[in-house]
């Protein structure tokens, strides 16, 4: 028998089953990620938007208080984030339970977001005060650039891990 004319050899199913299920879960994580990317994204304007606008905007309600306009702003945006996220992104993975399931949940949430928005501030406070950048587009570089980068990094995994595990008050999943 020719070489050319010879059957393919045959593969386990085992492997067959496991190389579409990681391809699945490929998908999957691609999907969530492009939703955890939209619902950024909108939560990035209210973010930048709110941020600009109280310092430089009509009446520049807090020109020469920039870190207390990035908490304003960052805390407006992680209620957009809070709603996309919680029935959009991981709409699967919210936690079960009553009431105390979904107060611990956005309990995590509001902690991440903490830990993210410090992120955020802290790459301002080394650039504005530290660094002595302070200029409006130094300001947005640091916060809206690095600072955002490097929170929204922690925030994916700290949701994904932490937050949205589809589990009631106490309990992991695993």
């Amino acid at each position: 028998m020719t070489r050319a004319s010879a059957p393919a050899p045959a593969r386990p199913v085992g492997r067959i089953g496991s190389t579409w299920r990681s391809r699945s879960e490929i998908v999957a994580r691609v999907a969530e990620m492009a939703r955890f990317g939209s619902v950024g994204l909108v939560a990035f304007v209210v973010d930048v938007g709110l941020f600009n606008l109280l310092r430089f905007g009509p009446g520049q309600v807090l020109v020469d208080q920039p870190l207390t306009a990035k908490v304003a702003s960052v805390s407006v945006a992680v209620l957009v984030a809070w709603l996309g996220n919680r029935y959009w992104t991981f709409a699967t993975r919210r936690s079960t339970g009553g009431a105390a399931a979904h107060g611990t949940e956005l309990a995590r949430f509001v902690l991440a977001n903490l830990i993210g928005m410090g992120i955020a501030v802290g790459c301002l406070a080394v650039s504005h005060y530290l660094l002595g950048f302070t200029s409006p587009l130094a300001d947005n570089i640091a916060a809206n650039g690095v600072g955002l980068a490097l929170g929204t990094l922690f925030r994916y995994l700290a949701y994904r891990h932490w937050v949205f595990t589809g589990s009631a008050v106490g309990t992991s999943r695993g």
